[in-house]
């Protein structure tokens, strides 16, 4: 099973090191960043870089696509090599994925109308724009494209599909061996939503 995972500048690195690392142990998976040419791409904070080792053009028809969310979100939604490659990979791919406002690039896309997606708690009332229904869920699933929640929610998901994809011992196996065991040490606390978004923006 080959997954891609498209980069782009200012991408949130854990949604997508998150995924990466839950099916990058799985056996007989393989995961590859892309991004328009092979390189180094810098995430939100612009002081990681992750190398995409292909282009899009070496990686069409992926098994799996996981689009990353981020602050680099809104750029990207015009961002037409992206948009078209996605269009192209989602014809062949087993499954489609987005975690935090990565949905909003497959909606930009085309990828989500008449469905059910999530996103972000910040950003998700956006996706209407794309003419699907927000669910404030963890993970959602429409057909073969499954949308996470705000960033952490990517390790949820890759965990979820790829259970179905193999089985769930194969996932529960995954998660032992990263130790995937959330137990933080704060409930959410509304109150302080402003200030969350002033980091993330």
């Amino acid at each position: 099973m080959h997954v891609a995972i498209p980069l782009y500048p200012r991408f949130t690195a854990l949604d997508a090191v998150g995924p990466y690392t839950v099916l990058a142990f799985a056996p007989g998976w393989r995961v590859t960043f892309v991004a328009p040419e092979a390189g180094p791409v810098l995430d939100d904070q612009g002081t990681l870089s992750i190398t995409a080792t292909a282009s899009y053009a070496d990686l069409p028809t992926p098994d799996v696509i996981i689009v990353p969310g981020g602050p680099g979100t809104m750029e990207a939604l015009s961002d037409e090599p992206l948009l078209s490659w996605l269009r192209t990979a989602h014809e062949h791919s087993r499954w489609t994925t987005s975690v935090c406002s990565g949905s909003l690039i497959l909606g930009a896309a085309g990828l989500l109308e008449g469905g059910r997606a999530t996103s972000h708690w910040g950003i998700i009332d956006a996706l209407r724009t794309y003419g699907c229904e927000p669910v404030r869920e963890r993970v959602v699933t429409t057909g073969k494209v499954i949308t996470a929640a705000g960033v952490s929610a990517g390790i949820d998901m890759a965990l979820a599909f790829l259970a179905e994809a193999t089985d769930e011992e194969t996932a529960k196996t995954v998660q032992l061996a990263i130790e995937y065991d959330p137990q933080p040490p704060f409930a959410m606390d509304p109150s302080l939503a402003e200030k969350a978004m002033a980091l993330i923006v």
